[in-house]
């Protein structure tokens, strides 16, 4: 089987099978994101100076509707992660769900502070309005909701957040938490190493968050969303109900021809040039995540299940 540890190694599988374009659609960016590369453009000189992220904190801080001394910017929502999981030292996490969340906890246990994705990852379902959690992570929120946070931390629940999934960008490393009090957001900031948030990311940030219109970006995914869904059912696929800008599929054996009887849906695309996410390290073996694609790339998508035996 190719290698499906992760999402987003399209490169590595494109490499590994002699495909020269991959369409990856196993990381679940935004589909439509604003014009990334035309904006880091114009700020190339940060990278000869030392990061401030300030400016940055504060620009995403008055987004969010939040004060600035509960906001902290991170490497990432990796990075997010696991200061909180350092912070709190132990936790808990009902499967299936995100696997970074284990990964960083020191232990795991019945009552010990609760971790949840919201919307839910992988099933991209949003989270009843009475669900509690003492840590959410909102990865996929404005993508799904159209707003930026549930509003969780006024119940006292710490937020985390990736916005290189909303700007299409994970190479540039821009993720955050929200606290419920600035006690503890400087304590997560403590933690953090120095300069964590790359010059680069800082100075281009505030404009990012200008260029962004969350509702109409919410409601072009649900539309585009519809379409996968649309699809993958005419190829006899039963794709799960998602609020968010990627669905599950459940998926039995399939081949794309002599050469790759029995191969999983998975394999049968990749070999095609189209990765989606294996989520056997979800717990959840036979079923595959996959990002909603933009227009041209649904094409692409109809084109490789064409090529698929379905048996």
């Amino acid at each position: 089987m190719i290698d499906a540890a992760h999402g987003g190694n399209g490169i590595d599988v494109a490499t590994e099978l002699g495909i020269e374009n991959m369409l990856d659609l196993s990381a679940s960016m935004n589909p439509l994101p604003v014009d990334v590369k035309k904006i880091v453009a114009r700020h190339l000189d940060a990278i000869y100076f030392y990061p401030n992220p300030t400016k940055a904190r504060d620009a995403l801080a008055e987004a969010i509707g939040v004060e600035s001394g509960r906001v902290l910017l991170t490497n990432g929502g990796s990075e997010a992660i696991a200061l909180v999981c350092a912070e709190l030292g132990s936790g808990w996490v009902n499967e299936p769900d995100f696997s970074l969340y284990k990964r960083h906890l020191t232990k795991l246990y019945r009552g010990a502070p609760l971790f949840k994705s919201n919307p839910h990852n992988p099933t991209g379902r949003l989270a009843i309005d009475t669900e509690k959690a003492d840590v959410w992570d909102e990865a996929f929120y404005p993508m799904a909701t159209g707003k930026w946070t549930r509003g969780d931390t006024d119940s006292g629940s710490i937020v985390v957040g990736s916005l290189t999934k909303l700007f299409a960008c994970p190479g540039l490393r821009i993720g955050y938490i929200i606290t419920p009090d600035n006690d503890l957001c400087t304590k997560l900031e403590q933690r953090q190493p120095l300069w964590s948030l790359n010059s680069l990311a800082a100075a281009v940030l505030p404009e990012l968050l200008e260029a962004v219109d969350l509702p109409q970006c919410a409601s072009d995914i649900a539309l585009l969303r519809r379409e996968l869904v649309d699809l993958l059912k005419t190829f006899g696929l039963e794709p799960q109900d998602s609020d968010a800008n990627f669905v599950l599929v459940s998926t039995g054996p399939h081949s794309t021809g002599p050469h790759s009887t029995g191969r999983t849906l998975y394999d049968a695309l990749a070999l095609l040039g189209v990765l989606v996410r294996d989520c056997t390290n979800f717990g959840l073996s036979g079923c595959v995540r996959i990002a909603v694609p933009n227009s041209n790339d649904l094409l692409l998508l109809e084109k490789a299940l064409n090529n698929v035996v379905f048996q």
